[in-house]
C-alpha cells in the first residue's frame, strides 16, 4: 500500500509523490492558517491541482487511472502553523510503460 505524508509549516513544501490507482484517502491534521493542496500528475513532473482544503479534513477518493498524487502547500498559500497531510493508496499497479 503506497502512503505519502508531510508536515508542512512553509509555502512550497510537498509529499513525496506516490502512484495510486483506486481508492486512496486523504487526511489533513493540525492547527494552520493554510491552503492544502492535492496535485494529480500522469507523468510525476506536470502537476495538476485536484482539491484545495482550508481546515482538518478525512476524505475518500477514487481514481481509474494510475496516477501520481502529492499533497502539500503550495507558494503564496500558507500564513502560519503547521498542516500534517498524508495520502494512503489502497491498490498499486505495475508502471507506465
Amino acid at each position: 500500500m503506497p502512503k505519502t505524508s508531510v508536515s508542512a509549516g512553509a509555502a512550497d513544501t510537498w509529499s513525496d509523490a506516490i502512484q495510486v490507482v483506486g481508492s486512496f484517502n486523504l487526511s489533513i491534521s493540525g492547527t494552520f492558517s493554510a491552503t492544502v493542496t492535492v496535485q494529480r500528475s500522469e507523468d510525476g513532473t506536470t502537476w495538476r491541482d485536484v482539491d484545495t482544503f482550508t481546515a482538518p479534513s478525512e476524505e475518500v477518493g477514487y481514481d481509474p487511472i494510475l496516477n501520481y498524487y502529492r499533497v502539500g502547500i503550495d507558494t503564496g498559500d500558507y500564513t502560519s502553523g503547521t498542516a500534517v497531510a498524508s495520502i494512503n493508496g489502497y491498490d498499486v499497479w505495475p508502471n507506465r510503460m
